[in-house]
């Protein structure tokens, strides 16, 4: 694969070893091309990756991960790693959690729409004109197609949740948590648009459950995934950067790596986050489209992620999260010990997350520490009795670009203006909000986008079956009478 130059030549180039870019290399190399993967980090997996602490050997995600069994794209990789049994699955249920009192979110054997009403109903700090104050959003939602999804990313979620009539308590108790737990940004500043794609998807299907890794998140996917590159004649260099993707003219020719190496191809896949994207491409090539000239707009979301090892066991339950709260850091917790493969008869070992995390930033790890333990002692007292034996902070200064107002608009497709460019990565127009499944979604069509152009066409991503039949037929119906009612608002107002 290198010329008498020593420069490496190979049918596809792809910059990015993270899940977006594995799941590429993985769809380009089976189909027979030569694949080169070059990633920054010496570990495979990006923002999804593993990490073997230091003291006590044991190996744990950069942030803890739910997956959804409806995520087909994941799915279908796991599959063909033959790790899909590392997953923990169990029916969608959500322990929301106030101090020590509790609440379940779960499903019902109603269907979509309605699926969730009885935990609703039963929600002692809810009244039933709070619930049906969500019945005109929720008709909203439905009766929108990705078109009027991008129309409303022009709108702020909060101000247009109160013109539909949604009550304070309803905001309060759920649009708050959602926004920041799913979205990762404050109700105040995320794009109704974004958020109500994420709601409809939740509404409008009934009967998918949550898993759980049962062992380090990037061991279910990264280790296969370099082993079936390389058993297909591809090649993996981790600890190696893409500082530009070199050009001539309007057409990508290959990558110039930072110690000076260069890597010639067909096709180049960038599959690295808005930032690095635009720091690696040619200046003329920003300066001219639109869409790359505008990837500094896209803002990081940082997290931090605690780690707590524990000198007894505090809970059986797995996860756990927290009702919004002002001034509160953490917002779901997990129990590894009641979660990892062989780790049940260990003392726990809690996993948090600290979402939009630029309040917390400066906070020293002692700082993190404490406030989350005692985060935590409000809904298991005995943490705060409890001897911490090992503690660490993860510190990810961007788990997705933010879904502000406009976010969705800088979200670019796979297909590029360049000739032999083609991107991919979670933050693409997936039609998903920012996850494993929009980074595996972009991954296959990344690779399906190089394929056709190789003359060599397949279908490697999973479309998503949308909404159940009477979900749908809710939308419809609503999405009908709300036209209707435009056209006789215009109609009256022309007769004027």
């Amino acid at each position: 694969m290198a010329d008498e130059n020593g420069r490496i030549q190979t049918d596809v180039v792809i910059a990015g070893g993270g899940l977006a870019g594995l799941t590429a290399a993985v769809g380009l190399c089976r189909a027979g091309l030569r694949v080169v993967v070059v990633e920054r980090d010496a570990i495979l997996g990006g923002r999804a990756a593993s990490v073997r602490d230091r003291v006590t050997g044991d190996s744990i995600p950069i942030g803890p991960h739910i997956f959804a069994s409806e995520y087909p794209n994941v799915l279908a990789l796991l599959d063909l790693l033959g790790t899909r049994d590392r997953i923990l699955w169990h029916d969608l249920v959500v322990t929301m959690v106030e101090g020590q009192h509790r609440s379940v979110m779960k499903m019902s054997s109603l269907p979509a729409p309605f699926h969730f009403v009885p935990s609703l109903v039963a929600d002692p700090w809810l009244r039933n004109r709070d619930w049906l104050s969500n019945v005109p959003v929720t008709l909203f939602a439905l009766s929108l197609d990705e078109e009027g999804i991008r129309r409303f990313d022009s709108v702020d979620a909060l101000p247009l949740l109160r013109r539909l009539g949604v009550s304070e308590r309803y905001i309060d108790r759920f649009w708050r948590f959602a926004s920041l737990s799913i979205m990762n940004v404050p109700l105040e500043v995320c794009s109704a648009g974004a958020l109500l794609r994420f709601y409809r998807r939740l509404i409008g299907k009934r009967g998918y459950r949550i898993g759980f890794p049962v062992e380090g998140l990037g061991d279910v996917f990264a280790p296969g995934c370099q082993r079936l590159i390389e058993d297909n004649g591809g090649r993996v260099h981790a600890g190696a950067e893409v500082t530009r993707i070199m050009g001539e003219d309007a057409r990508a020719v290959g990558v110039e790596l930072a110690d000076g190496r260069r890597i010639d191809a067909r096709f180049i896949v960038a599959a690295v986050t808005p930032d690095v994207l635009r720091r690696i491409l040619p200046a003329a090539w920003v300066q001219d489209h639109p869409g790359f000239a505008n990837l500094d707009r896209s803002t990081p979301c940082p997290y931090l992620s605690v780690f707590l090892w524990f000198d007894r066991k505090l809970t059986p339950e797995r996860f756990w999260a927290r009702l919004h709260q002002p001034d509160a850091l953490n917002c779901d917790f997990y129990d590894l010990s009641n979660i990892n493969r062989g780790w049940a008869d260990r003392p726990s070992i809690i996993a948090s997350n600290i979402i939009y995390a630029g309040r917390a930033w400066r906070l020293s790890d002692e700082e993190i520490v404490a406030r989350t333990v005692a985060e935590l002692a409000e809904y298991l007292p005995e943490a705060a009795h409890a001897t911490i034996t090992h503690a660490v902070v993860h510190r990810i200064p961007m788990a997705i670009p933010c879904p502000f107002v406009g976010a969705e608009r800088l979200r670019l497709e796979s297909v590029t203006p360049i000739g032999n460019l083609v991107l991919a990565g979670d933050w693409l127009q997936t039609g998903l909000p920012p996850s494993m499944e929009s980074a595996c979604f972009s991954g296959w069509t990344a690779a399906e986008v190089v394929l056709a152009a190789a003359g060599r066409p397949a279908r490697l991503a999973r479309r998503h079956v949308e909404l159940d039949p009477l979900a749908t037929l809710l939308g419809k119906t609503t999405g009908l009478l709300l036209r209707g009612f435009a056209r006789l608002g215009r109609g009256m107002a022309g007769s004027r």
